[in-house]
């Protein structure tokens, strides 16, 4: 069932984590955040709306980083109740798409907690000084292709964040299925 990401308040500082990648290593957000901003994007496996824009949001994220921002995603997803969210399953989808990027295995989901992740793709751009500035989607496809020439918001509102400290007025929100909780 698919989720719309709840809007938060902006210039919200982001959450500090250590987290295990997919890549061996474990990082914080220090280690990940760029000199002109800092993308965390919370994704899962098995959803058909990261399914669908994840070869976009690779392209993407390689364009922000070599502009100086930090990318990283992190599944939060509940393994135990969804398998294909495991941390061996995270390592081959990383793998099967070439991340640039660190992709983070958030297993207590305190971290998705922090942030108030509440879907897969869920995007945060914060700006250098880490203060949330973007809470929107990656572009206007959803489980399709975006329309040739449609704006690439993501890009294009950290490239503003980046450059002039601004994020865009429209903020489109994400859409896609939810985190999948543990009971607690």
């Amino acid at each position: 069932m698919a989720t719309t990401a709840t809007q938060v308040v902006l210039d919200t500082p982001a959450a500090e984590f250590r987290l295990p990648a997919t890549d061996g290593k474990t990082y914080a957000l220090d280690d990940l955040a760029g000199e002109k901003g800092t993308v965390v994007v919370f994704i899962c496996n098995h959803c058909p709306f990261v399914k669908a824009v994840i070869d976009r949001m690779v392209s993407d994220a390689c364009v922000l980083m070599s502009e100086s921002i930090g990318f990283a995603a992190i599944c939060s997803n509940d393994a135990a109740s969804y398998p294909e969210d495991s941390f061996e399953n995270m390592k081959r989808f990383a793998k099967a798409h070439d991340f640039p990027f660190p992709y983070l295995h958030d297993e207590t989901q305190t971290v998705a907690r922090a942030y108030g992740a509440v879907c897969t793709p869920d995007f945060f751009g914060y700006n250098a000084d880490r203060k949330l500035k973007y809470r929107g989607r990656l572009d206007e496809g959803r489980t399709t292709p975006r329309r040739a020439g449609a704006p690439r918001e993501l890009v294009e509102a950290m490239r503003a964040i980046a450059t002039t400290g601004l994020a865009p007025a429209d903020q489109k929100a994400s859409i896609g299925c939810s985190i999948k909780w543990k009971d607690e």
